[in-house]
């Protein structure tokens, strides 16, 4: 049996090492105390068969650091995600962002609607996107979450107070933007991204099956259009997919529908070194750099501006600012929430 090493064995020096290199490779700052960081260090080497934290951190140093990294922090980072966890952003993007790119795009010509939603966790974000824009802009060939009573027929079925709740839950899902109609009537292909570090994360994600209690106070017209029953009695590979995710089989499962997640491609992408995947109309980026140090944080921002289509928006979490005034965003503020656009004529310096 392979010897568990002794915490004392990771000498404070190691561990401040540690946290500079993840700092350097990954952006993110640990902010968690030394005894708890030298317990799953110590977990970790343990797990690998690693005689010392030498030998790790000579890993971590080495070419092959990026498929080493993610496992190591797996486990470590505190991320809270949600469906429609961010009501603010949603509603912003598909009552004001949305008909105003449509109404470019119409004088432009017609080109697919691509938005990024980058760290994001386990998946639940970027199908709360691909929920709200596809019942803001439904269009053949995309999931319509409106046309199975999600929608404006089914708020119109409530009361006014029942209405204004869901809407403040799902960023305005059950209230369609002024410009649905006319983006029906067109059609408008949509690609969402979600992106995130750890590689268990996108596992999650990228099969979009959850336990009931993760759509806990989404309307109940929105879970029975965008997602599938999954029951305790069902084959045996999704009896193990849900055992992996909860640990029980007992509970029903809710699978994201397949037209939803047609929309959605995962990609396992470290922020501070990302591959370039195209630029994007929208960018989410919530709660991500709070967790970045100040000099990461800023060569993130100005990877994201890079990454924005000429006229593309930002979104950041509602408590975060932008804090690199150099670079060329213009804030908008809609319904208190404030988001951010790239000028259409960006300075060259970020590209386009």
């Amino acid at each position: 049996m392979h010897r568990l090493i002794a915490s004392s064995a990771i000498l404070e020096h190691e561990l401040s090492e540690f946290r500079l290199l993840v700092e350097r490779q990954a952006g993110i700052v640990l902010d968690c105390p030394n005894s708890a960081l030298a317990t799953h260090l110590m977990e970790f080497l343990d797990a690998r068969h690693l005689d010392s934290a030498t030998a790790l951190l000579d890993q971590l140093r080495a070419s092959d650091q990026a498929s080493i990294l993610p496992q190591l922090l797996d486990g470590m980072l505190n991320t809270n995600t949600g469906f429609f966890r961010h009501p603010g952003a949603l509603g912003a993007l598909t009552r004001q962002v949305l008909p105003q790119l449509y109404a470019r795009r119409a004088s432009e010509g017609s080109s697919p609607l691509r938005i990024w939603s980058a760290g994001c966790a386990t998946g639940e974000e970027a199908y709360s996107i691909a929920m709200a824009v596809s019942d803001a802009i439904p269009s053949p060939g995309n999931p319509i979450c409106g046309n199975n009573g999600a929608g404006n027929g089914d708020a119109s079925n409530g009361s006014a107070g029942a209405e204004k709740s869901r809407t403040g839950r799902t960023g305005g899902i059950v209230d369609t933007s002024q410009g649905s109609a006319q983006n029906s009537s067109q059609g408008w292909s949509v690609h969402i991204v979600g992106s995130d570090l750890l590689p268990s994360a996108i596992e999650v994600a990228e099969r979009g099956l959850y336990p009931q209690s993760a759509v806990g106070g989404l309307p109940p017209a929105v879970i029975r259009a965008c997602f599938s029953k999954i029951g305790s009695l069902q084959t045996s590979q999704n009896v193990s997919q849900s055992r992996s995710q909860t640990g029980s089989t007992s509970a029903s499962h809710l699978l994201v529908k397949p037209r939803l997640r047609s929309l959605v491609t995962f990609n396992t992408m470290n922020l501070a070194r990302p591959g370039y995947i195209g630029r994007f109309d929208c960018i989410f980026c919530m709660d991500v750099l709070p967790h970045f140090s100040r000099a990461q944080r800023l060569a993130l921002l100005e990877r994201l501006h890079l990454y924005l289509e000429p006229g593309g928006y930002l979104f950041l979490g509602h408590t975060e600012k932008l804090t690199a005034p150099n670079l060329n965003f213009r804030p908008e503020t809609f319904d208190g929430y404030t988001f951010y656009r790239k000028p259409v004529a960006a300075s060259a310096a970020y590209g386009r």
